[in-house]
């Protein structure tokens, strides 16, 4: 695959990602083998039928354990959910319609920072929950667990299992998965459900509740300024489907207590649980004696508290909520005092003839102690599909030779007893933090005791013994449960405040911390994305209530964005490791390679100039590219000159429909026919125009990339639907025009005549260019790319010349052997030599040739690599013969050529020189 062919498929799916080929692997030891599925995709956007989902596959595990690893209610909900997506969502409100289609069906383009477009996706699990959350509600019509029990498939659920009287959904994603994202996505909706449906039973008023103090303040960057709600696609456009969303999303964020004056609706309290507990329930504040449950929250026991204002009374006053959960787990028991809390909200709104309207959990781990999940879980997103599509890191675990290498030593001092496990941990730590801060990025050891004096005196252990770790430990304390403690050291308020700022902040580069010494762990919520390496001391006693997910979940999320594999590695103590290795049963395979010392490091690739190798002459090896002005442009303010009369399309047949069949309204996308845009009449019958040519106009923009004319362009598209689309002129608000507008027919002739007739008035060749700036290969910025076959090169700036496909290894390896050769290099996205051309749908796009060459006489080929022809190959090199034409007439310093290599020429003639591949390969010449 070339790298022109590459990006341009990214192009049509919007993502930016850095180009790989799964096919292209290097040696990676045993290769990943969970009980999924061998059609289930890699990519975490694409829609998972049910019958592919991870299902335990040992029988003996289903039958003694299926309550601990299966939801009851998922899977019958799976298949009805998906029965409603691909029905165009039929049974569900207006606005409930409305909000899916423009989160999940219509494509949303952010711009980037350097310009570009790129198309923002909801992952598939975040889709799947909020769609089982409305079809509960809207087509189900759930009001309690009665209604939630009959989707049981197990036959071992009864109502005896539910705590709560009133309405509640749980969410289980695994961690990283982006579960503060389907918070926003259900808070939008119950607002705007409440909003425009008459018989809603849903809020305007929202408590969004955190177990601590962290996760409170990774909600609160989320939700400050309501910024995640603007920032993601949450709340659709205004015009969109006749409402004004926009304007009509009026909330205030009222956090812990500082609540602003409160309207009956509209408000956001975000707080952690401490501040929702009645009366003397109410747990402990920073100005305790004893702030060990202030930091990462614990059962209520009862104590002082400073807070000037009551939330839990402000809450209760109030006659409409919904509640939301973050990291909902700690929900597992009827008579701590978190359930008790909202049992009690619960109870004060049926006292005015109102009811808790829905209380909606998300948690990588809903499970009571003895390891059943929740039964109320209605959807599910399960660590191992996480890990297969690359959401989250790799667990790697020391394989058997270098596990043999560990002891326990005979010693009564901690650090001696452990120093094995302390020592590989480190060297794995060090050589993960070599790679990542190539790319500016830093990686943190995690290392987890037994008690406080352990935990202090490992701290102590690392920095007199590393000198890279010197004055870079952060020592937490925790209690047996994973909550936090800071009283043995006796720290004050501002202390207290002072440690939860460096444990947020430890990413950063600016922060001094590169190692993390814990009592236990952070049992959730510490959103922290570079633990590398996690160390583990200690075994866990039952009675402390932690899952492996969870003692795993703090170096899970990744570093990184895009498809890219990442690695947690993690080393302990043979009790750790068991308790680890117990994951399995959950169909997650642990990785097992070799660690120690002359080990590679369990990292992505990172591609990067060897400006440090002494055996490399990076001046020799160095090539520079002139970087021309574009020669191809659109020209956006021609939009208005776009003539609709003269299209000369084949007119559609205006048919009749039936009222039925008027009332839905399906369109389908043209080349694939899957289902892109639902309208349903409303409530009076009345059809709405504007939300199917808006539909079309943004569909038209976005496969043109057109980042303005959003006006003109529906202007246009509506006359021409008027008068020129069918055989005869229709009436807009007819809903028979509508209907008629979703046959595959219309849609086809209306988006390929305005994309055909738009590019051919608005792209523009300019005739000439000239050089602007100059790319130089040695000043390429180190970036990482998915682990695979690579080439160690000794005529390139790279440290490695990674392939899209073998051919381009053959011929990187092809290049290292030719004497008239001076370098080369692959032409990564890094370096960023690419050029406009206009491909076979009339688009502009951008091609990435594949290699540059530099030959000893001042000459540089650029080299394209093909293995099967498409359309756009033609093209392309006719945009390449055109630029080496310009780039040689306006300088003549350096002369410059192309090649075109196809790969069955190359294997069948073996050209011994580049030479003589130039003079025989001239395809494309002339």
């Amino acid at each position: 695959m070339s790298g022109g062919a590459a990006q341009d498929r990214r192009q049509g799916r919007g993502h930016l990602r850095q180009r790989h080929h799964d096919d292209c692997r290097s040696d990676r030891g045993s290769e990943e083998i969970m009980a999924l599925h061998p059609d289930f995709p890699n990519d975490p956007h694409a829609i998972l039928d049910p019958s592919i989902r991870w299902f335990p596959a040992d029988e003996a595990l289903r039958e003694t354990s299926m309550d601990k690893l299966m939801p009851p209610l998922v899977a019958a909900l799976r298949q009805k959910v998906k029965d409603f997506r691909n029905g165009g969502y039929v049974g569900a409100s207006d606005t409930s319609r409305s909000l899916l289609n423009w989160w999940f069906k219509t494509p949303h383009l952010i711009p980037q920072a350097d310009g570009a477009m790129a198309e923002f996706q909801y992952f598939f699990a975040q889709r799947e929950s909020l769609e089982t959350i409305v079809y509960l509600y809207d087509v189900v019509g759930v009001n309690d667990k009665f209604d939630l029990m009959r989707f049981d498939s197990s036959g071992a659920v009864s109502a005896s299992l539910f705590d709560e009287t009133w309405r509640r959904f749980v969410v289980k994603m695994a961690t990283g998965a982006g579960k503060t994202k389907v918070l926003s996505l259900a808070l939008a909706w119950s607002f705007y459900h409440k909003l425009y449906e008459p018989e809603s039973k849903l809020a305007r008023n929202f408590l969004v509740i955190a177990p601590n103090i962290i996760v409170l303040d990774r909600i609160y960057k989320d939700f400050q300024g309501l910024r995640l709600f603007f920032d993601d696609p949450v709340i659709p456009d205004n015009g969109f489907d006749g409402r004004n969303w926009r304007d009509d999303f009026q909330l205030t964020l009222h956090v812990q207590d500082e609540v602003r004056i409160t309207h009956p609706t509209g408000n956001i309290f975000l707080t952690n649980i401490h501040r929702v507990y009645a009366g003397e329930d109410i747990p402990s504040s920073p100005d305790d004696d004893n702030t060990m449950d202030y930091f990462l929250g614990t059962r209520p026991t009862g104590a002082t508290t400073d807070s000037k204002v009551d939330l839990g009374m402000i809450v209760r006053d109030i006659d409409e909520l919904m509640v939301l959960n973050d990291e909902a787990h700690h929900i597992h028991d009827s008579r701590l005092a978190w359930f008790k809390s909202i049992e009690d909200i619960h109870n004060r709104l049926l006292q005015k003839g109102a009811a808790l309207s829905l209380q909606v959990d998300v948690t990588a781990t809903p499970k009571h102690n003895n390891g059943a999940i929740f039964v109320q879980t209605v959807a599910d997103y399960p660590l191992v599909e996480a890990i297969s599509q690359n959401v989250v890191k790799h667990p790697v675990l020391p394989d058997a030779a270098s596990r043999a290498k560990l002891h326990e030593r005979q010693s009564a001092k901690y650090t001696e007893k452990y120093a094995d496990y302390i020592d590989l941990g480190v060297i794995e730590w060090r050589k993960a933090h070599a790679e990542h801060e190539k790319v500016g990025k830093k990686a943190i050891l995690f290392i987890m005791t037994d008690d406080t004096r352990n935990c202090d005196d490992v701290a102590d252990y690392l920095e007199g013994h590393y000198p890279d770790l010197k004055g870079a430990v952060l020592v937490i304390h925790t209690k047996a449960n994973g909550e936090i403690s800071e009283s043995t050291s006796g720290k004050a308020k501002e202390e207290l405040e002072k440690l939860r700022k460096q444990a947020n902040e430890i990413d950063d580069p600016a922060s001094p911390y590169k190692a993390i010494v814990s009592v236990l762990m952070l049992k959730e919520g510490w959103d922290v994305r570079n633990v590398t390496t996690i160390v583990g001391l200690r075994a866990y006693a039952a009675k402390s209530n932690i899952l492996p997910e969870q003692t795993l979940g703090r170096g899970l999320r990744k570093m990184y964005p895009g498809g890219i594999e990442e690695y947690v590695s993690v080393v302990g103590t043979d009790a750790f490791m068991e308790f680890v290795e117990s994951i399995q049963a959950e169909g997650v395979e642990l990785e097992r390679k070799a660690m120690g010392e002359g080990t590679k490091p369990k990292t992505p690739l990172v591609i990067e100039v060897e400006k440090d190798n002494d055996k490399k002459d990076i001046d020799a090896l160095d090539i520079e590219i002139p970087v021309m002005t574009p020669r191809i442009y659109r020209e956006y303010k021609s939009l208005g000159d776009l003539d609709i009369t003269a299209f000369g399309h084949q007119r559609v047949p205006y048919r009749t429909f039936s009222e039925e069949e008027q009332r839905e309204i399906v369109f389908k996308d043209i080349t694939t026919g899957a289902v892109t845009h639902t309208t349903v009449l409303d409530t009076t019958g009345v059809a709405d125009y504007r939300s199917v040519l808006g539909y079309f106009t943004k569909t038209v923009m976005k496969d043109l990339r057109l980042i303005s004319g959003y006006d003109v362009l529906y202007g246009k598209i509506k006359a021409f639907v008027q008068s020129e689309l069918f055989d005869s002129e229709v009436d807009l608000d007819s809903p028979n025009t509508l209907r008629n507008l979703s046959e595959l027919a219309a849609t086809k002739t209306l988006i390929e005549n305005f994309k055909k007739a738009i590019n051919a008035l608005t792209v523009k060749d300019k005739g000439d260019a000239e050089i602007r700036d100059s790319i130089k290969l040695r000043q390429t910025r180190p970036f990482v790319t998915k682990e695979q076959g690579y080439l160690v090169p000794k005529k390139s700036v790279f440290n490695r010349i990674i392939g899209d496909s073998h051919l381009e290894l053959v011929f990187a390896s092809f290049l290292e052997s030719c004497t008239d050769v001076v370098s080369y290099a692959k032409n990564y996205f890094a370096v960023n030599f690419k050029l406009d051309y206009v491909n076979a749908d009339g688009n502009i796009s951008n091609y990435y040739p594949d290699f540059l060459v530099k030959l000893a006489d001042k000459r540089v080929v650029i080299v394209e690599t093909k293995g099967l022809e498409d359309l756009d190959v033609p093209l392309k090199m006719e945009r390449l013969r055109q630029w080496c034409e310009d780039i040689n007439r306006v300088q003549s310093e350096v002369a410059y050529d192309f090649v075109f290599v196809d790969q069955e020429s190359f294997e069948k003639y073996g050209p011994k020189s580049l030479s003589e591949l130039i003079g025989n390969f001239t395809q494309y010449k002339t």
